[in-house]
């Protein structure tokens, strides 16, 4: 007999879609529309309910025959300010005036997803408080390290450890240089001839190779690693123009190679004000070559990939790895902090708000205990050596290994420190430059890790 009842699973009236509006139809932002129409069907089952692109801000429309003509304005201002528009994606880059139209789609409780490091770096506490006035959310998986899941595990997968170090290959651009001069042996002219023949460099390659990138992106991952507020401003930076094919020899002779590190840290320092304990703490940040240990995870990461290495207390050390650029790779982290995102618009709630909780202060980098490897021009006579070391001695440097290279008018000295402050380190060799005995300095790196 029939009862005319049906038995199962109650169907759910599928949610509203998700309506998304896009800054940029660039490299990053073109793949992103790609995948938002090829993976429709699957995006719409992962966050429950469709993903409807109703909006991309181009500067150029005819620059993009690929976007359906119906979706594409020149009117950013007015797409970010759409009332029914649910979620903003940027991928244009720049501070203004693409701030404002952040700003403008958080006050009115639209979600945000940027891959804008630069951005973030300069004014992450203003668009932080922006979101949690509104009570929205603001994503930036892809604002380092590109397609590598990295930003998600710092402040969610490890929010209950405590983060001693993050340290990373954080540009693609400078690690294919530093690459190519390793592998070939050419001088940094000819690598980065070579890097903006392959694309890997822009025109202008200022951004990359002096550091810039790689310095907004540390200053992120200090801030949510050590949940202080760190600005692009407080990271110490130095880029690679200044690497010659002697240094990435020294290095190799060693047992090192050369990489421009995002180095960031909790540090110890002396003097804790409200007495106890005779230290307190502080953030460390810095950008700049180092030379590394042959043995150490991020030594083999070459040509444009990027990687990040976390140590944690009870999580011990992690490794991420990468492509670190790239359209289709960078739009990856994207569509997955869109997917976030939508999700919660759907379920009501909101992601991860800003932990500044512990506002720690920026320890200054001459504070920053460093090791020095240090190559010098010398005469080849009796007495240069203590001459050399009496100089390090004044400034309370102690030397772990001091060796000479060449003979007569080829005579050197690489001498490789002890830690030490790095205002002292840095001190020393303005000193030794001043010495009869030395011709010039040559060289100057800082040095990682235990060498063998």
């Amino acid at each position: 007999m029939t009862t005319g009842v049906t038995t199962g699973s109650p169907q759910r009236s599928p949610a509203p879609a998700v309506r998304v509006g896009v800054l940029g139809a660039g490299v990053v932002g073109s793949q992103v529309i790609r995948l938002l129409t090829e993976q429709a069907d699957e995006l719409a089952a992962r966050v429950g309910a469709k993903l409807e692109l109703v909006g991309v801000a181009v500067r150029h429309p005819t620059r993009h025959p690929d976007v359906p003509a119906g979706l594409i304005t020149t009117d950013a201002a007015g797409l970010v300010a759409r009332d029914d528009i649910d979620v903003v994606v940027e991928v244009i880059g720049g501070i203004d005036p693409t701030k404002s139209f952040l700003l403008t789609a958080l006050h009115r409780s639209a979600g945000v997803v940027t891959a804008n490091k630069a951005l973030l770096a300069e004014h992450g506490p203003e668009l932080y408080a922006a979101a949690d006035a509104a009570g929205a959310d603001l994503y930036f998986e892809a604002a380092v390290a590109g397609a590598i899941p990295l930003i998600r595990p710092l402040r969610e997968s490890l929010a209950g450890d405590r983060i001693s170090r993050i340290m990373g290959i954080v540009n693609g651009t400078t690690n294919f240089i530093l690459s190519a001069m390793t592998d070939t042996g050419a001088g940094y002219p000819e690598a980065l001839a070579e890097a903006t023949r392959l694309g890997y460099a822009e025109a202008d390659p200022s951004a990359d190779v002096d550091g810039f990138d790689a310095a907004a992106k540390a200053a992120i991952m200090a801030s949510i690693g050590f949940h202080s507020r760190v600005g692009a401003a407080d990271v110490h930076r130095e880029g690679i123009a200044g690497v010659t094919a002697a240094d990435i020899d020294a290095a190799r002779r060693i047992g090192c190679t050369v990489k421009l590190l995002a180095i960031c840290e909790r540090v110890r320092v002396a003097g804790n004000p409200a007495g106890g304990d005779n230290y307190t703490e502080a953030v460390s940040a810095r950008v700049h070559p180092v030379m590394i240990p042959q043995n150490h995870p991020l030594a083999v990461v070459d040509g444009a990939y990027n990687a990040v290495y976390v140590e944690a207390e009870a999580a011990g050390r992690l490794m991420f790895y990468g492509p670190g650029a790239g359209g289709a790779p960078t739009a990856s982290a994207v569509l997955g902090d869109l997917v976030a995102v939508a999700r919660n618009k759907i379920a009501g709630g909101r992601g991860p708000r800003e932990s500044a909780y512990a506002a720690l202060p920026i320890q200054p980098m001459g504070e920053v205990l460093s090791r020095y490897h240090i190559s010098l021009d010398v005469d080849d006579r009796a007495g240069v050596l203590a001459v050399v070391a009496g100089a390090f001695a004044e400034a309370g440097v102690s030397l772990s290994t001091v060796r000479q290279e060449g003979r007569d008018a080829d005579a050197s000295l690489v001498v490789v420190t002890h830690g030490a402050p790095d205002a002292a380190l840095a001190g020393t060799v303005a000193r030794l430059a001043e010495l009869d005995a030395v011709h010039r300095v040559t060289s100057v790196m800082r040095v990682m890790g235990e060498l063998r």
